[in-house]
């Protein structure tokens, strides 16, 4: 009897992580499902990849009816989902906004689209992983979740950490915590992965800056956490649950 792919969902899959993800999934028998609210950066990510094994799916994921409709749509292409892993990353128009600067509505924004709705969106897979007595769900947080900013990478530059990135972050990692123990003894695996910071065109200066805080490489790239992420869908994690792994070169040290 031919063995059955496993399914994996990946929100966000338009973006650095998301995208090298459902690639490298691909590359190793799996079928996938990729939503995002970009459409066009789906159907071009879809075009180049030329796979039967993918499908895409166009929504805001932050609300709960997408989301809802959004696993529909999995189940409806696949029939079963294995493993779900988080790459969103929704933003205000005001997101990096310094300190000082920060809008009541704006913040409000950002706390509810990037940690309110994983809530949300947890809560509307685990109803599937319950029923089908398995899962495995793994979000993305950040180092900067686990440390404070080097604030003196940024300097002098257009750019900055926000607050609030530090604060939802750290959010993600307690929530996959929370998760793990909430559901102990169901079968679900919940896990997070913190990377470091990831290559999206910055200013030579701060990439500099990062280099001098890593061990090896500095600034890392989507297929560098997607390696991280293959593992812990894999049956080789089977017992790793309610952790947060760090993928930084050193940065966090």
């Amino acid at each position: 009897m031919k063995k059955q792919r496993k399914v994996v969902v990946v929100t966000g899959g338009s973006g650095r992580i998301g995208s090298a993800l459902a690639e490298d999934l691909l590359k190793q028998g799996y079928k996938v499902l990729i939503g995002d609210i970009n459409e066009n950066k789906l159907i071009k990510i879809k075009k180049k990849l030329k796979s039967r094994n993918i499908e895409i799916f166009s929504g805001d994921l932050t609300i709960k009816k997408n989301i809802d409709s959004f696993i529909s749509f999995g189940l409806k292409k696949f029939r079963k989902i294995d493993s779900v892993v988080c790459c969103s990353y929704p933003i205000s128009k005001e997101w990096g906004t310094r300190f000082e600067d920060l809008k009541e509505n704006f913040v409000k924004e950002d706390l509810y689209k990037q940690l309110g709705a994983t809530i949300i969106f947890c809560q509307r897979i685990m109803k599937y992983f319950l029923k089908k007595k398995k899962g495995n769900l793994i979000l993305i947080s950040s180092v900067q979740g686990v440390q404070t900013p080097k604030f003196e990478h940024y300097s002098n530059l257009e750019m900055n950490s926000p607050i609030e990135y530090s604060a939802i972050k750290s959010g993600i990692i307690s929530i996959s915590k929370y998760l793990s123990k909430y559901y102990r003894n169901r079968n679900i695996r919940v896990n997070c992965v913190s990377p470091g910071g990831i290559k999206d065109k910055q200013p030579d200066l701060f990439v500099k800056r990062y280099r001098k805080s890593c061990n090896l490489k500095g600034l890392l790239d989507g297929k560098d956490i997607s390696k991280l992420i293959l593992f812990l869908i894999s049956e080789k994690s089977q017992y790793i649950n309610g952790q947060n792994l760090i993928i930084d070169d050193g940065w966090t040290l």
